[in-house]
């Protein structure tokens, strides 16, 4: 699953990405991803996976190693 927590990760030490909450939405309303759920739950890592966008994939390789790490 991948998280806000990834979310912030994933921006940090980057100059590019989403970070504010406006961004946020307005990048999952792009991509026609859930905003609710990836708030409350997270969302499957498959779904950023199949993105092709740059963030998608930091996000996804985040989420990945997490949970290689346990």
């Amino acid at each position: 699953m991948v998280t806000v927590e990834h979310a912030r990760a994933a921006k940090l030490g980057e100059r590019s990405g989403v970070l504010c909450a406006a961004g946020i939405r307005s990048w999952m309303d792009r991509h026609g991803l859930d905003l609710r759920q990836f708030l409350d739950e997270g969302l499957p890592v498959e779904q950023f996976e199949a993105l092709d966008d740059a963030f998608a994939q930091r996000l996804a390789a985040i989420a990945r190693a997490e949970v290689h790490r346990g």
